[in-house]
């Protein structure tokens, strides 16, 4: 089974997983009377709509190039991952505002209410571990920005668990303990959404990889029999992977048969060797040094 139909099925099972956990958490912090429980529930309710537009994104990212968009799906996943942010900021917003207005109401919630944090915290960390690992192989912005999540999910569980455990065990000094752990949950929420919401407006502004993933470019390049030089070479992502346009230098005196045989060798050459390369556009030009030689 490819990696990306892993990763859809990874997404798929977040999205039941984060419903389950969603009703659970809410259901018994209602009932347990704890803030921050309930608070860590609807950040699981976010979870099931932001798997949702991975799954998505994943899916139609996986469509192949048409006439109408000879560069492929893949933006659209990229847009995923940024409307992953967004909901995650509404939602962390949405989270301090509830428990700062609430937060000369003080109440001890019932000690069972850490049962779904500790299963929740257990959950998410192998969700994110999975996550972490897809994202980077097959290159999914949208998937990442899950797996990102799913780590302030286990941040956001733990920090729930000490209010209640401080509310519980420590009523006398930090009485509104609960609704503080509510707070913090929105603040970390809030600036996972801020980071993935960058990370994901770099990738639609065209911003290239880092330069170690630039040079592996130019030397699988330079490997070819014939190329004799790179002018230029940029590369922008389009969804999963990255597309690159490179400007490459051959002897000016061969013909234009010979120069298009070895462009189409480098495109293939960097296509079969760098996985994250969906395709290279070549441009041939006359290298310098071969041209004052003659």
């Amino acid at each position: 089974m490819s990696s990306e139909k892993l990763a859809r099925r990874l997404a798929l099972a977040s999205i039941g997983i984060s419903a389950v956990l969603a009703v659970i958490k809410i259901v018994i912090g209602v009932a347990a009377s704890s803030e921050a429980l309930v608070s860590d529930g609807f950040e699981s309710t976010a979870d099931f709509f932001t798997s949702g537009l991975v799954l998505a994104g994943l899916w139609i990212a996986a469509k192949p190039p048409d006439s109408d968009h000879p560069y492929g799906h893949g933006r659209l996943e990229i847009l995923a991952g940024l409307a992953i942010g967004l909901l995650l900021i509404a939602t962390g917003t949405g989270i301090c505002l509830g428990a700062f207005e609430r937060r000369h109401n003080p109440h001890t919630p019932a000690l069972y209410a850490i049962w779904p944090l500790i299963g929740s915290i257990l959950v998410k960390s192998g969700l994110s571990a999975a996550k972490f690992h897809f994202s980077r192989r097959i290159g999914s912005s949208g998937l990442g920005a899950d797996a990102w999540n799913d780590l302030v999910d286990i941040l956001s569980g733990a920090v729930a668990l000490a209010a209640v455990l401080l509310s519980v065990f420590a009523a006398s000094k930090i009485s509104a303990a609960d609704q503080y752990g509510a707070f913090a949950i929105g603040l970390i929420v809030v600036f996972l959404g801020l980071r993935v919401v960058r990370q994901t407006v770099l990738h639609l502004m065209d911003t290239m990889p880092d330069e170690k993933q630039m040079a592996q470019i130019r030397s699988v390049a330079m490997h070819v029999p014939g190329a004799l030089g790179i002018e230029k070479c940029y590369a922008r992502k389009t969804g999963l992977r990255y597309h690159v346009d490179l400007h490459l230098e051959v002897d000016p005196d061969l013909t234009v048969r010979e120069s298009h045989e070895i462009a189409t060798a480098v495109k293939q050459t960097i296509k079969d060797e760098i996985e994250w390369v969906a395709d290279v556009l070549v441009h041939v030009e006359p290298h310098q040094m071969a041209k004052q030689l003659h």
